[in-house]
């Protein structure tokens, strides 16, 4: 797969519409086995993703939306739930069998709360560029009733609501203009 930064974040964009192009249940499994080589704190991987597809799941969904974000969210063919295992660290004899890695994180909560946060955060980073990557564009938001989507989507689980991402081929008809980014000079310095 040869894949240039244009496609990456050039010329990627943040998508508030869609075409009704379906997405194949083989597309979203290729963008899983992608972004879960990304790298996150011993292997800690404790991002968790539904994706939204059916009409009654949906609907569920919509529910949870603020309501800025349902005619995007109805538009698009896939909504994936990025969210986070607040447990992550049950997983860890597996995913990081080298070390006790388990015991860093049982029984103190605010340790585990933020690293769980920090690297699904940095999975869902790997998750976007990863649907970029195989073609998919992306429209990733943050506008939801939190309580309701957790309910609605991970009730009697670990697992908390990080944020939503819907998938597609994006409309480039209900694109806003590019809007701006700090130049290098105020976002960063070099010591």
């Amino acid at each position: 797969m040869n894949i240039d930064t244009e496609q990456l974040f050039d010329h990627a964009r943040t998508h508030n519409g869609f075409s009704a192009e379906p997405v194949a249940d083989e597309k979203l499994r290729q963008l899983y086995e992608m972004m879960k080589w990304g790298p996150t704190s011993a292997n800690s991987s404790p991002a968790r993703i539904v994706f939204v597809r059916s009409a009654a799941a949906k609907e569920k969904l919509l529910g949870c939306v603020s309501p800025g974000n349902v005619e995007k969210t109805r538009s698009a063919p896939v909504t994936a739930i990025i969210g986070t295992d607040m447990a992550f660290y049950e997983k860890l004899p597996f995913l990081f069998p080298h070390a006790d890695a388990k015991s860093w994180f049982v029984g103190k909560k605010e340790f585990a709360d933020t690293t769980a946060f920090r690297n699904s955060s940095l999975q869902g980073g790997y998750f976007i560029i990863a649907a970029r990557a195989i073609g998919l564009d992306c429209g990733p938001m943050s506008g939801f009733d939190h309580a309701r989507m957790d309910e609605a989507f991970w009730a009697g689980t670990t697992v908390r609501t990080n944020f939503i991402c819907n998938l597609g081929h994006g409309d480039p008809s209900k694109l806003f203009a590019r809007s701006p980014r700090l130049p290098f000079a105020e976002a960063c310095r070099i010591e």
